[in-house]
C-alpha cells in the first residue's frame, strides 16, 4: 500500500478474517507500517507488489482468494492480471474496477444513472486535447486516464500551461489516454466513504475538504461532520452514492467524491 490510511484498512481486514477462522497472509515491502507486524498475520511476505511476486506467494500458499481493495491504486491494478492468471480476487470483481478507473466506461455508467459530471473529454494526443480544451473551457484538471490517487494531475488555465504538461508530465497513446476535466473554482470538494455488501450500502461518513476542490485530496484537511453542506444536498450525495455502488456491482469499500457548486452536486470520480 501506498498510505497509512491503506496500512490501516490491511490490519483491520487481517483481524476481521482471522476472527472469522480464516488464516491470513500479508504481503507488503515496507517494513515501517503495521500490517508487517509479526502478529498482525498468520505469514508475511517482504515482496513487492507485483504479479510476478504475488502469483509466485500464491502458487507456494494456494490461498482461496487474494483481495486486492484494501492497499490503495498498486494492488488495484493487478486485479485484471491476476484474475487472468485464474486467481480468485475476493469482494469488489475485476471488471467493477475497471469500470471505476476506465473513463469511458464510467462515463457509460454515469449516463446511465443521469449524474451530473464537470464537462469531461478523454484524450490521446496533444492537438486533440488542445481542441477539447476549447471546447470545455478553461481551468481544467488533467491526469491520466487508470490513476485514481492523483500522481501527474495538474490543473492548468491556458493553452500554453496544457502544451508544457504533455510535453513534461505524460507521454500520452492509444494505451495511456489523459483525461480533461473542467475545473470547478471556488467549489467544495467532499469525499464520501462507504461500503457495500450487494444488497446494502452503509455510508460512513461524509467529510468536507477545507481546501477548495482539485487540492489532492491527500493534501487535503477535511472536517467531519460537514460544516457548510445543507441537510438536502448531503442526501442527494447519499442517494447518488447508493446509485453508483450498485451500479458498480461494489462488495466492500467504495470511495466517492463530489464537488458542490452552486448548490448543485458534480461527481468526480469513485
Amino acid at each position: 500500500g501506498q498510505g497509512i490510511e491503506f496500512d490501516y484498512c490491511c490490519v483491520h481486514a487481517s483481524l476481521a478474517l482471522r476472527e472469522d477462522g480464516y488464516e491470513t497472509i500479508m504481503v507488503n515491502c515496507n517494513p515501517e507500517t503495521v500490517s508487517t507486524d509479526y502478529d498482525t498475520s498468520d505469514r508475511l511476505y517482504f515482496e513487492p507488489v507485483t504479479l510476478e511476486d504475488v502469483l509466485e506467494i500464491v502458487r507456494i500458499e494456494k490461498p482461496k482468494g487474494v483481495i486486492v481493495q484494501y492497499g490503495g491504486q498498486t494492488p488495484l491494478k493487478l486485479a485484471r492480471a491476476l484474475e487472468a492468471a485464474g486467481v480468485p480476487v475476493i469482494g469488489t470483481s475485476p471488471d467493477a474496477i475497471d469500470r471505476a478507473e476506465d473513463r469511458e466506461r464510467f462515463q457509460h455508467a454515469v449516463d446511465r444513472l443521469k449524474l451530473k459530471q464537470p464537462a469531461n473529454a478523454t484524450v490521446t494526443a496533444i492537438e486533440m486535447a488542445v481542441e477539447k480544451a476549447k471546447e470545455i473551457g478553461y481551468p481544467l484538471v488533467v491526469r491520466p486516464s487508470y490513476v485514481l490517487g492523483g500522481r501527474a494531475m495538474e490543473i492548468v488555465y491556458d493553452e500554453a500551461d496544457l502544451r508544457r504538461y504533455f510535453q513534461t508530465a505524460v507521454s500520452v497513446s492509444n494505451d495511456a489516454p489523459v483525461l480533461l476535466d473542467h475545473f470547478l473554482d471556488d467549489a467544495v470538494e467532499v469525499d464520501v466513504d462507504a461500503i457495500c455488501d450487494g444488497e446494502m450500502v452503509l455510508i460512513g461518513g461524509i467529510m468536507e475538504h477545507i481546501e477548495q476542490a482539485g487540492v489532492h485530496s491527500g493534501d487535503s484537511a477535511c472536517s467531519l461532520p460537514a460544516y457548510t453542506l445543507s441537510q438536502e444536498i448531503q442526501d442527494v450525495m447519499r442517494q447518488q452514492v447508493q446509485k453508483l455502488a450498485f451500479e458498480l456491482q461494489v462488495r466492500g469499500l467504495m470511495n466517492v467524491q463530489f464537488a458542490v457548486k452552486n448548490n448543485e452536486v458534480y461527481l468526480i470520480e469513485v
